[in-house]
Parts: C-alpha cells; structure tokens; sequence
C-alpha cells in the first residue's frame, strides 16, 4: 500500500459495519422493564415520566382506546402530549409526527400500527405501555433509539409470555428496574353491565316499545273465536235464560 493510501486511510478511518439484526439491536440499546398490574400502568407511567420531561419520547399501546385515555391522563398533568391512531385522518398523523420531529411536541402516543407509516426523528426515549402481539414489532419500534436512547417496558403477568420471546430473540434480558416509593394496588373489580337489556339505539327502544304494546293487546285466535263467536252450547244457554225471563 502505497504511503498516500496509509495517510489517507488514517485521516478517514472506515467505520465498521452496522447491523440491524434483532440480535445487534437489542445488545446495543438500553433496555429497562418495570413489572406493573395493568391498573397501575398509568400511575406508573406517570411517575416514570417526571424526570423526562426535557426528553422527545415516543410512547406505543395497543390499543386507540388506551392511547386516547393515556393522552387524557397526562393533559391533566399539564403534559405536551397528542395521540393519533387509526381513527384520525392521514393529515392528522402527518401533521402530528411533523410537529414531534421539530420538537413542537414533546411526548407522541400511538399504536403498532399506526408507528409503521411513520417517520419519526431523535426519539430519546421510546416507552412501550403495552408489549407488541407479534415481537417482531418490539423490534421495529426499538430501532428509533437504536444506541442512542433509551427503552422502558412496562410489564403486566399477561406479558411476560411475550417478554421471554422477545428477550429470547435478542439472546439478552432486559434490565429489571423498580419505582422507589411506588404503591402497587389490588384491581377492584367492576360490575359487568348487561347490555342484553338496554337497547343500542333509541329507535330500538321505540321498536320494543310498540311491539310490547302490540303484544300486550294481543289475543289468541282460538281464544278470539271464543269470544267474538258462540258456540252451539253458547247458543243454548242463552235461549234458555231468556226462557225463564219470560216466565
């Protein structure tokens, strides 16, 4: 090798290669779990997130349901949040992850799904409220902070299954964290409401309504033949009172 080609390979020394393997990826970004009642997620979350508050942090549930109750609880706490999914409008989503890749929001919540189609830049902290139904997806979500961010789990008993594959996947365990001063509680359970009994939709109940006035004014055919047209015994007994009438 020539001396200019040693000079020139010093002063711009080749980077090594990258890979993007579940492996590579899970071995070299920060990955912490904390182990939480699906109940207390929230509240969870919510102590979690103090100390981020000058990070860009994506957070993926899996559900719209979650992600629009998530959004509720942490605008209360006077939280720079906003949650798209499936239900918003593709300008909606767009405009969303515009504003989060220029810092104009801070905390982004969305779905799996929705995480896909979009193109999100500088996630500091990726926090995933939920574990993925197919692991791959942890992985595809875990690549915005490849090497340069940090990952949080939160872990309910119906996610472990999913936490063994994942960590089994990328031949590491996550790191096992506790809140300090965090009070887990019991879940309290909730009536089922029976919705057997409550129509869905007003003109249901106006149906119901009449059909019920129908039938309650309803009669038997053989009983109306009864009734509207007498029989021969009928006929008898008639004559026969009229008889002692007259008599």
């Amino acid at each position: 090798m020539s001396e200019d080609n040693t000079t020139l390979n010093e002063n711009h020394p080749i980077a090594p290669k990258k890979y993007y393997d579940y492996i590579s990826v899970g071995n070299r970004t920060k990955q912490s779990a904390y182990f939480v009642q699906q109940h207390d997620k929230a509240k969870m979350l919510v102590e979690l997130l103090k100390p981020l508050h000058k990070k860009q942090i994506l957070l993926i549930v899996k559900s719209k349901k979650s992600a629009d109750k998530l959004q509720t609880i942490l605008k209360e706490k006077e939280l720079n949040v906003l949650s798209v999914h499936g239900n918003h409008r593709t300008s909606q989503i767009e405009d969303a992850q515009n504003a989060f890749n220029a810092k104009e929001l801070q905390i982004l919540i969305t779905t799996y799904r929705i995480f896909e189609t979009m193109e999100l830049t500088d996630v500091q902290t990726l926090i995933y409220h939920d574990l993925p139904f197919e692991a791959p997806d942890y992985f595809k979500a875990l690549r915005t902070v490849d090497e340069v961010g940090e990952a949080i789990s939160l872990i309910d008993p119906q996610d472990e299954g999913q936490l063994e594959t994942i960590q089994l996947m990328m031949k590491c365990e996550m790191q096992e964290e506790e809140l300090e001063g965090f009070e887990h509680t019991n879940s309290t359970k909730t009536q089922v409401k029976d919705k057997s009994k409550k129509p869905r939709h007003k003109k249901v109940a106006q149906r119901a309504k009449r059909k019920a006035e129908i039938k309650s004014k309803w009669v038997p055919v053989d009983k109306q033949d009864n009734l509207d047209i007498p029989n021969e015994t009928q006929k008898n007994e008639a004559n026969e009172e009229n008889i002692a009438k007259e008599n």
